[in-house]
């Protein structure tokens, strides 16, 4: 099993921040988001040597800074979006994988706990997602990747879930196991096949989300494992300036 980070995009909300790099090397709190998700993948485990890397924009700037990653290189990520970028890294899916956004701050023990749980698909919480959106007017709640859940399993992933339905927002890190990556990679295969859309978005255009909630649908089984905050996404310049005070106020 090893760590798959997608990071193609350009993260233009981000403004004048990425002119020159990708959006994982923004700075925050000190240090490139990318540092703090190399030390939260760390703490399972998974060394940078480790890392499968899934570039697009500025991938010459990431190559030279991160010589010990594998990359796949998304040559049409201006167009697509991270469900695709994905499957960019198909060979290396098979094995398991944890895969991850990279415009996110997490801690380790999320990591660890995704690792260690016994299920094949595995989806990382925040139950304490509410409190960042309190004055977070750039990002709305509305936008948040919500999900609900009855115990451990997962039954709805949506951005139109009500919030006070939801059990938490789906933080962007995963685990599938052998088994579970066969799945993924069988849904996708399926879906691209009949579906012109996913969700309420063009199909080269569809979130992870989009395909884990057709998967659900169709009777597919998702677990969770829970973070009560530690988890922040820097979407935005506002959402930079909040960084601090989201990251300490975690329980």
């Amino acid at each position: 099993m090893r760590p798959i980070l997608i990071g193609a995009g350009r993260g233009s909300r981000l403004e004048h921040q990425t002119d020159e790099v990708p959006k994982t090397l923004v700075h925050v709190m000190g240090r490139p988001m990318l540092e703090w998700i190399l030390e939260s993948l760390g703490a399972a485990g998974f060394t940078r040597k480790d890392v499968i890397y899934i570039c697009g924009y500025k991938a010459d700037v990431l190559r030279a800074r991160y010589p010990e990653f594998t990359y796949v290189e998304n040559t049409d990520w201006e167009n697509n979006n991270i469900l695709e970028s994905l499957m960019y890294a198909r060979e290396h899916l098979g094995g398991g994988f944890v895969s991850s956004y990279t415009d996110i701050l997490y801690r380790g023990a999320v990591v660890k706990d995704l690792v260690a749980a016994p299920w094949d698909k595995v989806l990382a919480c925040d139950t304490d997602w509410r409190r960042r959106y309190v004055r977070r007017t750039n990002h709305p709640e509305s936008d948040a990747e919500k999900m609900r859940a009855e115990g451990s399993v997962v039954v709805d992933i949506s951005r139109t879930i009500p919030s006070p339905e939801a059990s938490g927002e789906f933080i962007g890190v995963t685990k599938f196991t052998p088994d579970g990556a066969k799945e993924l990679i069988s849904a996708y295969d399926d879906a691209k096949a009949h579906c012109q859309t996913l969700g309420d978005r063009p199909f080269l255009k569809a979130y992870l989300i989009h395909l884990f909630q057709r998967m659900i649908q169709k009777g597919s089984t998702f677990n969770r494992v829970d973070t009560h905050g530690g988890y922040m996404e820097l979407d935005t310049l506002q959402d930079l300036e909040f960084a601090k005070s989201w990251w300490e106020g975690g329980s």
